[in-house]
C-alpha cells in the first residue's frame, strides 16, 4: 500500500496531538514536538495491541483515536512507574 504526503502529514499530526493529550492526562504538559509524535505514535500501537488482544475493534475514526489516546496513556503511565522504579532502586 503506498500513502502520499498528506497521509504522512496527519499521521505525525495526530500523533503529535495524541502525545500532546497523553502528556497533558498523565503529567499536566507535553513532551516537545518529537517526544509528542513518538509517544502518540508508539501509543496508539500499544493501544491497537490492548484492544486486539481483549477484543475490541473499531472501524470508526473516533474508536481509533481513543484506542490510540488510552495507549499513549498507558504508554506515560508505564514510563513513569519505569523511571520511579528505576530512580529508587
Amino acid at each position: 500500500m503506498e500513502h502520499n504526503a498528506e497521509y504522512w502529514v496527519w499521521f505525525l499530526l495526530m500523533g503529535a496531538i495524541i502525545g500532546w493529550l497523553a502528556g497533558l492526562i498523565m503529567k499536566g504538559r507535553g513532551f516537545g514536538i518529537f517526544g509528542n509524535i513518538v509517544v502518540g505514535i508508539v501509543g496508539a500501537a500499544l493501544g491497537g495491541w490492548v484492544a486486539g488482544a481483549m477484543g475490541l475493534y473499531t472501524s470508526s475514526s473516533i474508536g481509533a483515536f481513543l484506542v490510540a489516546l488510552i495507549g499513549a496513556v498507558l504508554l506515560v503511565a508505564l514510563t513513569g512507574f519505569i523511571k520511579r522504579v528505576a530512580g529508587s532502586a
